[in-house]
């Protein structure tokens, strides 16, 4: 006489396979590790000269201690043959300790119409790390 589930497979006919336990985890396993994302938010896009923009770049999830962008160099490039750069006087890198800051807002005005590609570069020496692009239309009036 077949055991009681081996007489109930043979009488349904199908082979159910059960998932292990703990269900297996993709990625890196845990989640707020790994590369932030970053997004580039222009504020406003649309202007009539001349006229100031505020620019933010922002890093949302990920590990708080991503060691490539803790305490990098900042550029930002507007497009209009102008560029501001910036960086900080940071403490030497320690996994599980160092934060990575997760906002960075620059502003610019714009003095001549055209379509100008604002740029946000995250730099380790002279590598880039991130490279984030929004556009701005500047009309005349």
């Amino acid at each position: 006489m077949l055991p009681r589930l081996a007489w109930l497979l043979c009488l349904v006919g199908t082979l159910i396979v059960f998932p292990t336990w703990p269900p297996a985890v993709s990625g890196d396993g845990a989640q707020g590790k790994g590369k932030p994302k970053a997004a580039l938010r222009v504020n406003p896009a649309l202007i009539f000269v001349p006229q100031r923009i505020v620019a933010t770049a922002e890093l949302t999830g990920g590990a708080d201690d991503f060691q490539d962008y803790y305490c990098p160099k900042i550029e930002w490039i507007w497009d209009d043959t102008t560029t501001s750069e910036s960086t900080e006087d940071c403490a030497a890198y320690e996994p599980g300790t160092s934060t990575i800051r997760r906002r960075y807002t620059a502003d610019h005005t714009y003095k001549d119409p055209g379509n100008y590609d604002v740029v946000f570069r995250m730099k380790q020496g002279s590598k880039i790390v991130l490279s984030l692009r929004q556009t701005v239309r500047a009309q005349g009036h």
